[in-house]
């Protein structure tokens, strides 16, 4: 259980902060900036349900996500060590496979693409691109957490940092790919087509 009973610790003000191993890093870390972008796609998210998105299943699948995106950043803020004192929070491949099966679920009922889209249309829907341009990035720096760490565990944490969970980085990929479905999906027909340069007139 969680009991948060004071927000400011000051802590933090020396530029240092604890991952959830309780260890020390700098607030420049790469896992630092990694779960941070977690955070910040998960508050996109919570825009763009609270704009209003006519589709119920779409409104239920981000509530779930939601909370699976504090497992990811939970995930990569937590080095893989063996032998863990407390079990850690992991994302796991089911996690994934249900993402997965939401992007077949509502790509079913959306039109052929015969051209690429512009982040647009209704309000929800441009917030939900808004939201997969960050899970983007932040997988984007998730990725250069497993290029400096691995993804190895670690015997001995002070000897040698452990790796990053290759899943936790899957399912920001697998992510991105459903909310970038789920944006045309909550579009309908307001969806905005790029068009390519050779066919716009600059003059008009």
């Amino acid at each position: 259980m969680v009991n948060l009973t004071r927000i400011y610790t000051r802590t933090g003000d020396g530029g240092e902060t604890r991952l959830s191993d309780n260890s020390l890093t700098r607030k420049t870390d790469l896992r630092v900036d990694a779960y941070g972008q977690v955070d910040e796609a998960n508050s996109a998210i919570g825009v763009a349900v609270a704009m209003g998105i006519p589709d119920e299943r779409i409104v239920a699948a981000l509530g779930i996500i939601q909370n699976e995106l504090f497992d990811v950043g939970a995930d990569l803020s937590n080095p893989l060590v063996a032998n863990p004192e407390w079990e850690p929070l992991r994302v796991i491949q089911p996690s994934i496979e249900r993402l997965e099966a939401w992007c077949d679920e509502f790509m079913e009922t959306l039109p052929k693409l015969r051209s690429f889209i512009l982040p647009g249309g209704t309000l929800p829907a441009a917030q939900l691109h808004v939201a997969r341009t960050i899970v983007r990035r932040a997988e984007r720096t998730a990725w250069q957490c497993v290029e400096q760490y691995g993804t190895e565990t670690t015997d001995d944490a002070e000897l040698r940092p452990g790796g990053v969970n290759p899943l936790a980085v899957t399912y920001l990929n697998r992510l991105s790919d459903l909310l970038f479905i789920m944006a045309r999906a909550a579009n309908g027909e307001s969806e905005v087509l790029w068009v390519p340069g050779g066919e716009r007139n600059p003059n008009a």
